[in-house]
């Protein structure tokens, strides 16, 4: 399935909105500005940031994959783009956060489920690298 559409579709079962509302809008909001969503670029972020690295590392393994707080997900992800994303979808900022709180775990996940993420990045050495990038 595709991430974008399971996204989506968790999305809505959590929030009530309709999924073909949210995957533009979160395309957009997950996007590399080309219609891709880049979750490559999001681990990157998270990799960079201390309290954050040891969550991303989760998600990309086969373990289980710890939480994040809709407040880190509003840090992440930038509160005006949080709040363009919600309003497009209908929902309040913090129930948006909530929502992406418990799916971008499971959407990092699947991306990352055979390596496909990974390799996109080069490995967990070439997230690291470029997380280095922002220091």
């Amino acid at each position: 399935m595709d991430i974008l559409k399971m996204g989506a579709e968790l999305l809505s079962q959590k929030l009530g909105a309709n999924a073909d509302t949210i995957m533009p809008a979160l395309s957009a909001l997950l996007g590399d500005g080309e219609g891709n969503v880049d979750l490559a670029g999001l681990a990157t972020k998270m990799m960079s940031s201390g309290d954050l690295g040891g969550v991303v590392s989760s998600w990309l393994g086969d373990g289980e994959n710890k939480n994040i707080s809709p407040e880190w997900v509003t840090s992440l992800l930038g509160e005006g783009k949080l709040a363009e994303f919600a309003a497009k979808i209908g929902v309040d900022t913090g129930a948006a956060a909530s929502g992406l709180a418990d799916v971008l775990p499971q959407m990092v996940d699947k991306a990352s489920s055979g390596g496909s993420l990974l390799e996109s990045a080069g490995g967990v050495g070439g997230l690291m690298g470029m997380a280095k990038k922002f220091f």
